[in-house]
């Protein structure tokens, strides 16, 4: 059993005994949720303080932070400054990862084909339709295309993976723009739908010629085929930690207002193009005291001894002057 399946089976990190088990509760982004559910697990036996943090997309952790029936939101899907004001919300980056395209292809292994964002934009718009269409082929001379239909699989649900995966669509391509857009959920041209990045890996992997898009760990824990991408600088990347850092040094979060920044599509070489933060929200004046002041401690623990075990999973930790900066949000713009 993955790693990711022994967490959700064991109902993602078990109810403790101490006073705060049940009071610290966050739902939302599935992109973040193995690091997450790591994090969690070790500190609970650091701490003997659980958490129960829902997997149900950044929508719906959206939608239950501004009701107030969690202490905590987590999306993939920045909020604006203005949205942040008129809820009362306090946002801040917890950690970056990367957005890959996984193909279920026989006899193609993981990195051996490539897409460009013009040929994955038209896959999705399901004017490419066979795998060994012409677009394809001069991407990937060297592979043997089968000469079948593709199953396209995306989200189904709000989904801060689809807002950046899509916000990167509209970037490279105009008819994407012109007729989808992007958002947390769009009106998908093709496609089955799937609800989180586990229904999309789970999908990919029992359904012959598809491809989705999911987040890197979910690959890699599920052992999908991904792709490489070109870049835009126009070089062909495979999704490392180090393509991953290349996006993520042009991050300017010290000039973000509430850290509302999209990484997607970054200058440079190096550069992996579906990169993206994921982010917490708090309310600046929240229900339970006691709980958010609990919650801040997980985060502050996660920050200060988080980062290996998130490389692990090959997610890029918030680098040191951004979280002082994040430290100073905490003091400044919570109540306790």
């Amino acid at each position: 059993m993955n790693f990711i399946k022994a967490i959700v089976a064991a109902g993602m990190v078990a109810a403790s005994t101490s006073a705060f088990a049940a009071d610290i509760t966050g739902a939302g982004a599935t992109f973040p949720f193995p690091v997450y559910s790591k994090w969690a697990d070790t500190y609970k036996k650091d701490t003997g303080n659980g958490l129960n943090y829902q997997s149900i997309g950044s929508g719906a952790g959206i939608k239950q932070i501004i009701a107030k029936t969690v202490t905590f939101g987590a999306t993939d899907a920045p909020l604006k400054p203005e949205q942040l004001e008129k809820e009362g919300l306090v946002q801040w980056p917890m950690v970056m990862g990367a957005i890959v395209p996984v193909v279920n292809l026989e006899g193609v292994k993981p990195g051996e084909m490539v897409l460009d964002g013009d040929t994955l934009a038209k896959i999705y718009l399901g004017t490419i339709n066979k795998w060994d269409d012409p677009a394809i082929k001069k991407l990937n001379p060297k592979v043997e295309l089968p000469s079948t239909a593709i199953t396209v699989v995306r989200r189904s649900d709000g989904s801060g993976t689809t807002f950046n995966f899509t916000d990167y669509l509209a970037k490279v391509s105009a008819d994407w723009k012109s007729k989808v857009g992007s958002g947390t959920a769009v009106e998908w041209p093709v496609g089955v739908g799937a609800k989180g990045n586990e229904g999309v890996a789970g999908n990919v992997s029992q359904t012959k010629n598809s491809i989705g898009y999911v987040e890197y760990a979910y690959a890699k824990q599920n052992k999908l085929t991904h792709t490489g991408l070109i870049n835009s600088a126009g070089k062909p990347v495979q999704p490392t930690i180090a393509a991953f850092q290349a996006a993520a040094s042009n991050a300017d979060w010290a000039n973000a207002k509430g850290y509302y920044l999209i990484l997607t599509n970054q200058p440079g070489d190096a550069s992996w193009p579906i990169t993206a933060a994921t982010f917490i929200l708090m309310h600046k004046e929240p229900v339970d005291k006691a709980a958010s002041a609990e919650a801040i401690k997980f985060f502050k623990w996660a920050f200060e001894k988080g980062d290996k075990m998130a490389e692990e999973l090959d997610y890029i930790p918030m680098p040191a002057p951004v979280v002082k900066q994040i430290e100073k949000t905490w003091s400044s713009d919570i109540k306790s």
